[in-house]
């Protein structure tokens, strides 16, 4: 199947026009025209309803779209295998991440990633939903989960501490919480639906059930309320560092027990070779974690 044909198909679905797809991709209307046409003549189906002025897909477009769009990514990743550019990334990347994640961390390495690659554009997505990348489309997806290194799909970049935190003001009224079954008398800030907090106790994984009168589906939404003096909170180092250098929360270590270590994880949505512009910003969140920039 000829990669040019497919190319001019799926950029008339992208602009809803094959006149704007021949002057994205430099071509004659004529020609564009003639492409699509050859295209739809070897697979023996019409792909798109065409009037004058717009273009709509058929049942059979619709069908073929994700499969064309799949074959112009495998046409770009051998391409760039072979002849990579002097940046090794080109095009536009997209990112997405938690919102705290992204806020303080992704945030913060695009700047230099950006001047490293000026053949590349970003679209950064910050959401505390799971994303499903496949059908957004994204290149890289950064979760901070208990993820085992198991796939091809997912790589390890750092690890993700956690610690119990408070503010000085609610620790004076309530007490400093020394042991694991002292949090009972305390206010847990809880995500929403998350009735469990995991912590190592001797060596092993242990789960164990908190309540609290306050609780959210945005992390973020904890940070403030643990700020505010609401409770105890169960947050990631790097999501507090200045708070900590400022005395605005102060850590609660326990005596018998230590907060489960996340991991920092680059998923990509599929096990074929990775875009080099994915690859790039990869290592480039690896390594501004490795030098603590966080």
């Amino acid at each position: 199947m000829n990669v040019d044909c497919v190319a001019i198909f799926v950029e008339a679905t992208r602009t809803g026009s094959l006149a704007a797809a021949a002057r994205k991709l430099g071509l004659a209307p004529m020609a564009a025209s003639r492409r699509l046409a050859a295209l739809e003549a070897e697979l023996s189906v019409r792909l798109v309803h065409r009037t004058t002025r717009a273009l709509a897909l058929t049942v059979e477009g619709e069908a073929f779209l994700p499969y064309a769009e799949a074959m112009l990514e495998d046409a770009a990743n051998a391409r760039a295998a072979v002849r990579p550019s002097a940046t090794g990334a080109a095009g536009l990347l997209r990112v997405t991440a938690s919102v705290p994640f992204g806020r303080k961390v992704v945030s913060a390495m695009l700047p230099a990633f950006l001047f490293a690659n000026p053949d590349l554009s970003v679209d950064l997505l910050l959401t505390d939903s799971v994303v499903d990348i496949v059908s957004a489309g994204v290149d890289v997806a950064i979760r901070i989960a208990p993820l085992r290194d198991s796939t091809l799909v997912a790589r390890r970049l750092a690890d993700s501490p956690r610690r119990l935190y408070a503010s000085p003001g609610y620790l004076a009224a309530s007490g400093t919480p020394r042991r694991l079954i002292q949090l009972d008398e305390h206010q847990c800030l809880m995500l929403s639906g998350a009735t469990h907090w995991t912590f190592t106790v001797g060596g092993r994984m242990r789960r164990v059930r908190v309540a609290g009168r306050c609780s959210s589906n945005s992390i973020d939404a904890l940070h403030e309320a643990c700020l505010r003096g609401l409770g105890v909170a169960l947050l990631s180092e790097w999501n507090v560092t200045d708070d900590v250098a400022t005395g605005r929360l102060v850590p609660v270590p326990l005596e018998d027990a230590e907060p489960e270590t996340l991991g920092i994880w680059a998923l990509y949505p599929t096990a074929r070779l990775v875009p080099p512009k994915a690859r790039a910003f990869v290592e480039a969140l690896k390594l501004h974690l490795e030098r603590g920039r966080v």
